[in-house]
Order: C-alpha cells, then sequence, then structure tokens
C-alpha cells in the first residue's frame, strides 16, 4: 500500500508523560491532579513559547509538534529545567517529574492530528528516558548538533515494541559541564577540544562577574495553596512576578526599551531583602500573550503581579504600571508616568520604592542603598547593553556576534558597566561552547583586567 492520497509532512515530535503517575494519585488523587493541571499548563505554555503546537492531551501524557528539531529539544530542555525547580523544596514521593522523547520524521496528516511511526518512535523514546530526563533519536541529534547548551549520552540501539529495526537513542545531559559533548558515540563529538580550557576559563569569568552584578534570581519554589489555587505554596515572604512591559510606540524598533525597563526592574527587586522574585527566563515566556495576572500567579506561584505599559515619543517617555493582589485581585498601586528619557534610572528606581512599599517591607538604609545602586547611570551605554540583549537571547552564531558588538559599545560608553562586561563573557563562552571559532582571547584579556579592578 503506497502514501497516495495522504498528506504528509516532516515533523518534530515531542512526547512528555509523567513518571508514577499511578503511585503519586494512589496516595494522594485530588492534589495530584491539581498539581499534574498546573504542570501541564506551564508545560504548554513553554510549547507555545518555543513556536511548538500541543496536539492533544491524553490523561498524564503531553503530544506536541514543532516545525524544527532544534526547537522541540530546546523546548524540552527548557520544560525540565523548569519542573527541577517547581519540585525543588518538595518532598521525594509527591515530586511531579517527566519522562520526554523527541523524534523527527514524517508524519501522516489527518483531521489536524499526526500519525505513523515517527510519533510512536517519540513515545518509544519516552519511555525510555529517566524521569525528569530527555530521549532523542539520532536524526534529532544530527539536526540540533552543538546549537543548545546541553550535552549527550548515547544509550545504544534499543529495539522497542512495534518499530522493525532499532533506534539509536541519545540522553539529553543538562549538566553544564556536559555542554557541547557526545559521549560514547562513535561517530562525532560535538565540541572541538581546543576549546576546552578556553571554555574553562570563560566559566570562571562568568561565575565571578556573575556574583559581581548578581545575575539573577532564582525560580519560584514549590504545593497547593488555597489563597491563589495555585500548585505550588506561596513563599513565607513577599513573593512577585512582573510581567513584560507592553509596548505602546507602534514601532517595533521601540520593543527593547520596554524589554530593558522589565528586566531592570525585575533585576532590582531581586536585590531587596525578604522578596521573592520569577526570573527573566520564567516571566518573559507569558511576552505578547493576553493573559490573566490569576493565572500567571498559578503558574509562577506568586501571589503580587506587577504589570505596566511604555510608550516613546521623541525625548519623552510614557509609563504606567501597577502592583495587584492576585488573591482579591485589588491594585495595591498604579502610577502613570510622563518623563524625559534622561530621567529613565530615577523612573525605575520610583517604581521599585513603590513596589517595597506597597509590600510592607521595611528597608535598612544600607539595604536603600544598595537597592537604588545600578550597573549605569549612562543612558547611551543603557540602550546599547538593551539592545544588545535581544540579539542575546536568539543565541545563533550572527545574533552572538551583534550581541557582543552592542556589549563593547556599551563599555566603550561606560567602562565601568559591570553587567556588559559579564554578558561578553556569556558570548565568549557560547563561542567556545558551539564552537562559533572567532578567538575570543583578546576580550578575555579586557574581562580579566576589570575583574582585577573589581
Amino acid at each position: 500500500m503506497t502514501g497516495e492520497g495522504l498528506n504528509r509532512k516532516l515533523a518534530a515530535i515531542l512526547y512528555a508523560d509523567v513518571a508514577g503517575y499511578s503511585r503519586l494519585t494512589g496516595d494522594d488523587e485530588e492534589g495530584t491532579h491539581r498539581q499534574l493541571s498546573a504542570h501541564l499548563d506551564a508545560v504548554s505554555a513553554v510549547i507555545e513559547g518555543h513556536g511548538g503546537r500541543v496536539l492533544h492531551f491524553a490523561g498524564d501524557a503531553v503530544l506536541a509538534e514543532f516545525a524544527s528539531a532544534v526547537t522541540a529539544v530546546a523546548c524540552a530542555v527548557d520544560v525540565q529545567r523548569d519542573l527541577a525547580t517547581r519540585n525543588e523544596n518538595l518532598v521525594e514521593d509527591r515530586r511531579v517529574r517527566f519522562r520526554i522523547g523527541v523524534n523527527l520524521g514524517d508524519v501522516i496528516v489527518d483531521r489536524d492530528e499526526l500519525y505513523g511511526d515517527s510519533v510512536n518512535v517519540a513515545a518509544r523514546l519516552e519511555a525510555l528516558a529517566e524521569p525528569g530526563g530527555i530521549c532523542i533519536s539520532r536524526k534529532v541529534l544530527d539536526e540540533v548538533g552543538g546549537k543548545l547548551d546541553v550535552g549527550y549520552t548515547f544509550v545504544g540501539d534499543k529495539t522497542v515494541k512495534n518499530i522493525d529495526r532499532p533506534i539509536p537513542v541519545y540522553r539529553v545531559d543538562l549538566m553544564p559541564e556536559r555542554s557541547g559533548r557526545v559521549i560514547g558515540d562513535p561517530r562525532k563529538r560535538l565540541a572541538p577540544s581546543r576549546n576546552l580550557t578556553l571554555a574553562g576559563f570563560v566559566v570562571t569569568v562568568v561565575v565571578i562577574v556573575g556574583a559581581v552584578t548578581f545575575w539573577g534570581p532564582k525560580s519560584p519554589e514549590p504545593p497547593l495553596d488555597s489563597v491563589t489555587g495555585s500548585a505550588f505554596p506561596l513563599p513565607k515572604k513577599p513573593s512577585i512576578a512582573v510581567l513584560p512591559f507592553d509596548n505602546l510606540s507602534g514601532d517595533a524598533g521601540q520593543e527593547y526599551i520596554a524589554d530593558g525597563i522589565t528586566d531592570d526592574i525585575i533585576t532590582t527587586l531581586s536585590q531587596v531583602p525578604g522578596m521573592f522574585v520569577i526570573a527573566r527566563n520564567s516571566t518573559f515566556t507569558y511576552k505578547g500573550r493576553a493573559v490573566k495576572v490569576q493565572d500567571v500567579a498559578a503558574d509562577l506561584g506568586v501571589r503580587y503581579v506587577l504589570e505596566g505599559s511604555v510608550q516613546k515619543s521623541g525625548d519623552v517617555v510614557r509609563i504606567h504600571a501597577q502592583l495587584i493582589d492576585t488573591s482579591d485581585g485589588n491594585h495595591l498601586w498604579a502610577e502613570r508616568y510622563d518623563r524625559q528619557l534622561t530621567d529613565l534610572f530615577v523612573l525605575q528606581d520610583d517604581i521599585t520604592e513603590h513596589v517595597v512599599t506597597a509590600l510592607q517591607i521595611e528597608l535598612t538604609e544600607g539595604e536603600q542603598m544598595r537597592v537604588r545602586r545600578r550597573h549605569t547611570r549612562n543612558l547611551e551605554a543603557w540602550n546599547l547593553l538593551t539592545k544588545g540583549v535581544e540579539y542575546f537571547y536568539r543565541r545563533t552564531k550572527d545574533d552572538n556576534i551583534e550581541a557582543r558588538r552592542h556589549f563593547d559599545d556599551a563599555i566603550k560608553a561606560d567602562p565601568g558597566y559591570a553587567l556588559a562586561w559579564a554578558l561578553i563573557a556569556w558570548t565568549h563562552w557560547f563561542d567556545a561552547q558551539f564552537g562559533w571559532g572567532a578567538e575570543p582571547r583578546a576580550h578575555l584579556t579586557n574581562v580579566e583586567s576589570f575583574l582585577t579592578d573589581v
């Protein structure tokens, strides 16, 4: 029988299932269901954020498709890292862990569903994965190569049910020290060995500078909270998520300003003692989406949400911000600012202080000074770095070069801009990690010199 009359396409398939679901439901059926529902919502959000499409849910399982194997594996990695953080503070027997399989191949398309061996292989790969782990096929590995910050271990050629040929299976290694390597594969390594010494040096640089610049807050601590309906208990200290501010300028080229302001507020709030702040990587998954703040709070395990908008016209910027208590939907604080762009840093400090005041957090004089201290007061340097961050998060060779160029220019505008130095170190780490080729030693010498002065 031929495939005439059938619609076919090439697709990357992600299949995720909960490990030990029957045991979990047997221990606490209702609690596990609520916890799983929150996890599935979070997984769906990550899938959509990576451009994927959820095909369907089957109890505790998720089937999704992607146009690219790279984005499918990147999504799987983000899902497992996020879930690991959510499970961090749960007792062992209450942790919900997913197994994930990713395959690439030809599929049959019928009534908006996908069928065929390629889908079945993804399900078999999932069954071979460890709880909290990811298994991929050789086809996927060949497409992904060294494009992601993970490594791979060859598990072997596995014979699985209803598939007539052995499948070369690889486990995705999420440990940073495994990044860029394929262990046990007789065919190749992803990263040339000449980069290993340099990569080690860059990691050291990044760790030191990251400590100086406070790279970011921790993600949510996880079960059930009666106030927000979240699958995660609220931390004892005030907990907040800062959603990406909307760009109302009518110019997509001004998007970086809204993102930069959001980033700065997150970083500044994270320096406030006694606050629990959700990291950028988690809140930016909601960028460009119409969401209810109550849903965000339930997803991330927080009580308070800060949202806002930015509109720039000439040298004037209008910012609207509001702080919401999601337990009752009340606005604790809201303000509209019309300021000169040169007052941007003062404005961001003002927003932070209003949030701290509204949440009734008392700061000592020294803590106030530390929270007010910024990485730069140079608007040109801030603009350059913020534009560079746009390229930085795209994770391609060309974008990495462009990001570094912006960070270089930011340092020329403000030689003491610590965050710019840290980001340059990260771009060199990506060069070494992914084998992108440019020799970064001249920059590393400058970074090392800066660290000596810090």
